[in-house]
């Protein structure tokens, strides 16, 4: 986003703000589909922002919710339907059967517990459930080799439900492309297994290849898109024995996404230089940052020039732990003046420590067909956290 367009939305709403580029996002996906090609199928893991379901739901296949509480924002945007899979641990009946209720297309089966519910809901409510049967990669989620194998062998036994593929995500921020290309052999060898011993070739592979993107300085930003064009012809290969849909949050939305704070005051003690802004950890959270001491990309708007000094970059919450960036040389800051966090559109919205020291929510505004449009306002927390008594 300009300059001048950033500038504006902190002079007409204040800050803390969040800002989505939602016209640049949807360029980046259609980019990222130019790329794989039409064989492959782009689902969006709403997790990553739920605050980009709609702009996403124009420009992608499928939709991923991974809790009740994401499937009431579909529901309320409308999305609640056939593009939906239900993912995610801790499945209950009452969720299966609401996400039925609604015509979620698909769901996935992280334990033979999961696939026990799913028969259930479907035979209550009397249509047959597409599932993913999640392969277990190393962590709390999906099913052994073992009990996927299980699940098949007694299908019988759910005949409300079609095994329809694998769901396979190992993880985010996943730079060793040669991993993903060895997984992808690994799922056609079971793909193939599958067939052999139980006579069923499943269609569909649902994967989340965790591609990473560029966050601090001294990461690699000349070509953002570079990691999916590198594995782009082995997705292509894999599309070619099952319909093929790539799972991902971070690599949409990651771009996009622009934190809008102020420094309030400014102070030195023996010789180093902080300022306290109106937001902080609280709201803005960088994947792989540790205490400050790495660099995001940063914009500082100053009132006027001045000497070149090397900040740290405080937030308001009464912790020690609130750096946003430990040192960070800024010419002539000020109270007052803006700076914008970039690289912000993924996760951080969300993943904050938001209810600490009940500060407020920041504001939330998309920037959409060239214009802005205030999507949240100033939240309070602060009702959250006192107790009814």
């Amino acid at each position: 986003m300009t300059d001048a367009a950033l500038q504006s939305i902190a002079a007409a709403y204040g800050t803390p703000t969040f800002v989505f580029d939602a016209d640049a996002l949807q360029a980046r996906v259609r980019a990222i589909e130019e790329i794989f090609g039409p064989d492959i199928a782009l689902c969006y893991s709403i997790k990553a922002n739920p605050f980009l379901l709609h702009a996403m739901s124009s420009v992608t296949a499928r939709l991923e919710v991974c809790s009740p509480g994401e499937l009431s924002i579909c529901e309320q945007l409308h999305a609640a339907d056939a593009r939906v899979i239900y993912s995610g641990v801790n499945k209950t009946p009452v969720d299966i059967v609401r996400a039925a209720a609604d015509g979620v297309g698909s769901y996935t089966a992280e334990s033979l517990l999961q696939v026990r519910y799913l028969q259930e809901a479907a035979l209550a409510a009397g249509k047959r459930i597409p599932v993913l049967l999640r392969l277990n990669a190393g962590s709390q989620f999906g099913m052994s080799k073992t009990d996927l194998f299980h699940a098949l062998a007694h299908r019988a036994e759910t005949p409300d439900l079609e095994f329809i593929g694998i769901h396979y995500f190992v993880g985010t921020q996943r730079k060793k492309l040669a991993n993903q290309q060895k997984e992808l052999a690994m799922l056609r060898e079971l793909y193939d297994e599958i067939e052999q011993t139980f006579g069923l070739r499943l269609s569909e592979l649902e994967y989340g290849p965790g591609l990473p993107v560029p966050y601090f300085n001294g990461d690699d930003f000349t070509d953002t898109l570079a990691p999916a064009k590198t594995l782009a012809p082995a997705l292509q290969e894999a599309a070619r024995w099952a319909h093929l849909t790539v799972e991902m949050g971070r690599f949409y939305t990651a771009e996009c996404g622009y934190y809008l704070t102020t420094a309030m005051d400014c102070k030195d003690h023996d010789g180093q230089h902080y300022c306290i802004v109106d937001g902080g950890m609280n709201h803005l959270n960088y994947l792989g940052q540790i205490m400050g001491m790495k660099r995001p990309h940063l914009r500082h708007f100053a009132a006027q020039a001045g000497e070149t000094l090397d900040w740290t970059l405080c937030g308001s919450l009464c912790t020690t732990n609130d750096v946003l960036v430990r040192s960070m040389p800024l010419d002539g800051l000020a109270p007052g003046d803006l700076l914008v966090f970039e690289n912000a559109g993924a996760y951080s919205v969300t993943e904050g420590l938001g209810l600490f020291l009940s500060r407020d929510l920041p504001w939330v505004v998309l920037w959409q067909d060239g214009a802005p449009r205030l999507v949240r306002g100033i939240t309070p927390t602060y009702p959250l956290n006192t107790p009814n008594l």
